[in-house]
């Protein structure tokens, strides 16, 4: 990836969540929704753009066509905002790597706890120093 790509890169990340923060008023990206990456091809026309959503209701599928929906107002935003020649055309997958990784901290830390030692009267010992 060359400096260019990975500066437009961020610009883009730092664009979108600012448009979907302060001026997208559909309610399907109302929830707590943040881009975690922006990935844009070499010849600078098609960006893929991953989304995370917190939260136990969060619909995915209303989310991406929520954002299908406003691609358009995203792309022109873009073109206003960012001084580029060809503003690429955006489009959005979920980024799951957030979710798995509370699972993960979840399984180690519960692999921790059960993996302290027991004392004789079968309580966990604190295995901590002073």
């Amino acid at each position: 990836m060359t400096r260019r790509t990975e500066r437009l890169n961020h610009l883009i990340q730092a664009e979108i969540s600012d448009l979907l923060r302060k001026h997208i008023n559909d309610p399907r990206l109302n929830g707590l929704i943040s881009v975690t990456s922006v990935s844009i091809s070499a010849d600078l026309h098609n960006a893929k753009i991953m989304i995370s959503a917190l939260g136990d209701n969060i619909d995915r599928i209303e989310v991406l066509k929520g954002f299908h929906s406003a691609s358009g107002f995203l792309r022109r935003e873009l073109a206003h905002r960012l001084n580029i020649r060809v503003t690429p055309e955006l489009t959005f997958e979920f980024d799951d790597s957030i979710e798995q990784g509370v699972k993960l901290v979840s399984l180690i830390e519960k692999v921790v706890a059960d993996d302290k030692p027991l004392e004789t009267d079968g309580r966990k010992r604190n295995t901590k120093r002073k």
